[in-house]
């Protein structure tokens, strides 16, 4: 779909549908809108004279304007109070208008810039919430449905504004909105992949081709190098599986001169969980090929970083293997040895997640990877304490979460942090190795998250338990019903901020 922007009037493009808005509270609409309600000869004003318009957030009016103008509908969008406008308000609101647009035949849009102006919000970052809001609303997932896909779809939308000045500002946030949402795409299509279309070496092919130009060096290591590297925790998992685990590195070098410099990206990448010997049961376990939305996160920033050439140095780290059941599966009672050289008594099987994280963080380490962030669907746990509302956060390090929690206010993707006190690590404790992979069935997040900080250690480090965020159950605003593509926007704002310190 193209997304573009240009001067001009908006009264004269002629399009299938013109989108305005209005704050709630306002009864006498100016600027674009007012300039609408006029030459509609005050159909707006009397719409919400009737009530019928109030401007409240996520508000949704469409009017035929019968030939009186060049656009044939208008669409007028609540964005709630101006003061409390953001760009998660512009997004949603956004995803929902494309989405009930594209329902109704509409091919072409042009747009207002909504909230740049009695909004307060500046150019570039209004584009990129319009740009961001329309591509993940449109997001579809049908490539196996070839005799039911839609037909009908946005061909275009352009956004329009009078002020030329303003143009180059907003040509950069749509090229920014397209970038980071197109990444946003390709996690949630990782996501939502079978598991048969999606496995450990699936993972290690997306990885080397997602930036043609080369600017991210992709290496992807297998079993023997695993082994040769003493990656003991990872392999325990790929056991069970005729399917060959994958480690995946990607390097992109923005800022060569301080090449000592490296922010760390992890992600786990467990391409289907069974729960192995410790089997789950059948309900719901379709849903586990999401167990690898943590790793595509990863990958979907690494494509981002690499297209918007931020100064700065990433690597991201996706560990890949699935977790199967069989006669070679590792057994509850095992122990094995990560890279850093602890060993691990495995209590469940089915706490397998934690066990690849914990070579990679070992691995990112050993780098010098300084923070590092990891992403896991990690327990469900963290759904039972916040549901699908926000993501768990857990650190060792208060400054660097702190960042990461400016960077997610940005882009709207909630954050709640945890607790992690010392007496939660006495859970772990194993009295046959140095740590065991569960803590019991009290804090399940937080003694995984303690279990996680054995591997990383003193490197400063947050960890993001995305199990309850990772999958959207229905449609709403600019999330689509399955793999929400949570949270590539928060990684990628983190290292553009981080590059501008």
């Amino acid at each position: 779909m193209e997304i573009g922007c240009k001067t001009g009037d908006i009264l004269k493009a002629r399009v299938d549908a013109l989108m305005v808005n209005l704050f709630q509270g306002v009864k006498k609409p100016t600027g674009a809108t007012g300039a609408v309600d006029k030459a509609l000869n005050g159909v707006i004003t009397q719409l919400i004279s009737d009530g019928e318009i109030t401007g409240s957030r996520g508000e949704f009016t469409m009017i035929h304007t019968l030939g009186k103008i060049a656009p044939a509908r208008v669409v007028v969008l609540g964005l709630g109070r101006a003061r409390g406008l953001s760009g998660e308000v512009v997004r949603s609101a956004m995803g929902e208008a494309s989405r009930s647009l594209r329902k109704a035949g509409v091919r072409r849009i042009t747009t207002v810039l909504h909230g740049a102006g009695a909004g307060g919000m500046a150019a570039h970052d209004a584009a990129r919430a319009i740009t961001e809001g329309v591509i993940l609303g449109l997001y579809t997932f049908d490539k196996y449905k070839k005799s039911n896909r839609s037909q009908r779809n946005l061909a275009g939308v352009t956004i329009v504004e009078r002020d030329r000045s303003k143009m180059l500002e907003i040509r950069q946030g749509v090229d920014v909105g397209r970038i980071v949402s197109e990444s946003v795409c390709l996690a949630r299509d990782m996501v939502n992949e079978p598991a048969n279309r999606m496995n450990p070496s699936d993972i290690g092919e997306v990885a080397k081709n997602i930036v043609p130009d080369g600017a991210l060096d992709v290496t992807v290591l297998e079993k023997e190098e695993m082994e040769r590297l003493g990656m003991g925790a990872l392999l325990g998992v790929a056991r069970g599986s005729a399917q060959p685990p994958r480690f995946v590195i990607m390097n992109y070098r923005g800022d060569p001169d301080h090449p000592d410099e490296v922010v760390g990206l992890v992600g786990k990448g467990v391409t289907f969980d069974t729960g192995g010997i410790s089997l789950k049961p059948t309900g719901g376990m379709a849903s586990m090929k999401t167990d690898m939305a943590g790793g595509a996160s990863v990958i979907a920033a690494m494509r981002a970083i690499a297209m918007l050439h931020p100064k700065i140095n990433v690597t991201g780290l996706v560990p890949a293997a699935e977790n199967m059941p069989s006669s070679t599966a590792q057994k509850p009672g095992d122990i094995v040895t990560a890279l850093n050289g602890k060993t691990i008594e495995v209590e469940n099987t089915d706490a397998e997640g934690r066990l690849l994280l914990a070579d990679a963080l070992s691995y990112g380490r050993k780098m010098g990877l300084k923070p590092m962030i990891d992403v896991a669907t990690l327990t469900g746990a963290i759904s039972n304490t916040l549901g699908s509302v926000c993501t768990g956060g857990f650190t060792n390090n208060q400054p660097t979460f702190n960042r990461l929690l400016k960077s997610a206010a940005v882009t709207g993707e909630k954050i709640w942090q945890l607790p992690m006190y010392p007496e939660y690590r006495t859970q772990n404790r194993s009295e046959v190795a140095d740590v065991k992979n569960t803590g019991g069935r009290t804090a399940g997040s937080i003694t995984a998250a303690w279990f996680l900080a054995e591997f990383s250690e003193n490197t400063p480090w947050v960890h993001l338990d995305i199990a309850g965020t990772a999958r959207a159950e229905s449609s709403k605003g600019y999330l689509v019903k399955g793999a929400s593509g949570t949270p590539v926007r928060t990684l990628v704002q983190f290292v553009l901020d981080s590059a501008r310190r």
